[in-house]
């Protein structure tokens, strides 16, 4: 993972070869191509992702309790930019693509939680409306659209967020 990150030109199965002090058609007995390589690194992304959030708040509850995940989803973003961007910028389309299911992994965790957390609302719609806001700050936090240098800023502005929305009440 650290050579995804190292912003020196792409990732490459030759980079991973030249890496792992490998020949550089070793990488292809482990990956088709670069785009199954990708895949696997995704993967991996959404796995450490999911650990990291679940280690934020195992059962969340409560807005504060989603605020905490919502607050490392965000980290988890800026602490592993190339990462973060090489998960969600490729369009899942072959449903057995392990980035695809780790995607869809992720997806099931957040729906559960919601529907646990918030019996009465529509589960559905209330975890895409959660995780869309929260992966739509994580980009504009990671394109410089919103400050990214102060982590307690950070942490503010993604728990108001969150918590805004979680406890908004339609008034008429």
């Amino acid at each position: 993972m650290d050579l995804l990150e190292a912003d020196d030109g792409g990732l490459s199965l030759r980079a991973v070869a030249r890496r792992a002090g490998v020949s550089a058609t070793a990488p292809y007995r482990h990956f088709a191509d670069k785009e199954a390589l990708e895949s696997e690194l995704a993967a991996q992304g959404f796995a450490d992702l999911g650990r990291r959030l679940g280690a934020a708040d195992p059962q969340p509850a409560t807005p504060d309790g989603f605020a905490r995940l919502a607050v490392d989803y965000v980290r988890f973003a800026l602490d592993r930019p190339a990462l973060f961007r090489l998960m969600f910028g490729t369009p899942c389309t072959n449903p057995e693509d392990a980035r695809a299911v780790a995607a869809a992994e992720l997806g099931a965790f957040v729906l559960t939680h919601v529907s646990q957390a918030f019996p009465q609302a529509d589960a559905e719609a209330l975890a895409t409306a959660g995780w869309s806001l929260v992966h739509g700050l994580a980009f504009l936090h990671l394109d410089g659209k919103l400050p990214s240098a102060n982590a307690d800023e950070v942490e503010a502005r993604v728990t108001s967020a969150i918590t805004a929305i979680l406890t908004l009440r339609l008034t008429g």
